[in-house]
């Protein structure tokens, strides 16, 4: 598919046990917006997160990526399509060094590929693992563990295993929790980058600076419903967003 959204959900719900996760959910990312999702806390944006990259199935409804239906595809298949996520916990490989958590993450290998192409396959990941170092200036600290980094340092490590794979469509889960405003906006410089090299990009977080300053569209979650959508400015005054985030009226 051309042209069309990079992904769509259509009516999604996601219940867990009896609590509706996301209740109904229906919109689209366009390819090259940074769109950013934001609620109060409990509002299903994980919940959003997981379920595009399939670590949830939805009840209803459908999930569609590059035109094609998702919905119950696993998150491998997902991934090798070129969805790409990171997670609240970071998980990285602690125990391995910053490029080699790259390499981990670069080598999704098939059969046919690994009978085939070992040594072609290996050259073309050890190239891609260099440039994204260098494109997140983690190239200083390649040969070092995750646990010697501070906490700004280990954010861009996990960033950069979710970019090594070069996927189409990134979706970012608090990417700058625990960063200072240097990290941040660091943070906000390699976001706004990445549509220039054909990277779609969906962040959750509640750093609303970072939110409003990168993106092109916000849509905001309150108990897993979808209760406003626009751009940041519009988003910011819509007095729907003021009563999820101060439990009143606007």
């Amino acid at each position: 598919m051309t042209g069309g959204p990079v992904l769509e959900m259509r009516d999604i719900t996601v219940r867990h046990g009896g609590l509706v996760a996301l209740d109904e959910v229906s919109l689209s990312v366009a390819p090259g917006e940074i769109v950013g999702l934001i609620g109060p806390n409990g509002a299903g944006k994980t919940t959003f997160i997981d379920t595009v990259t399939g670590f949830k199935a939805a009840a209803i409804g459908n999930l569609l990526y590059r035109g094609e239906d998702i919905s119950h595809h696993s998150p491998h298949r997902r991934s090798r399509a070129g969805l790409a996520r990171t997670f609240q916990s970071l998980e990285l490989f602690d125990e391995l060094s910053v490029s080699d958590n790259l390499a981990v993450a670069a080598r999704v290998p098939t059969v046919w590929s690994t009978l085939t192409d070992p040594l072609w396959r290996k050259s073309r990941d050890d190239a891609d693992v260099v440039r994204t170092l260098e494109l997140l200036d983690l190239a200083a600290v390649a040969h070092r563990l995750p646990s010697e980094l501070s906490n700004g340092l280990r954010h861009r490590v996990a960033l950069a295993r979710a970019l090594v794979s070069s996927p189409t469509l990134l979706l970012l889960d608090e990417p700058a929790a625990g960063l200072d405003t240097v990290e941040t906006d660091e943070l906000a410089e390699v976001l706004c980058r990445l549509p220039a090299l054909g990277i779609t990009v969906v962040v959750v977080d509640h750093d609303m600076a970072l939110i409003m300053g990168v993106c092109d569209t916000v849509h905001v979650l309150d108990f897993g419903r979808l209760v406003a959508s626009g751009p940041p400015a519009a988003v910011r005054a819509d007095a729907r967003v003021v009563a999820a985030y101060l439990g009143g009226e606007a």
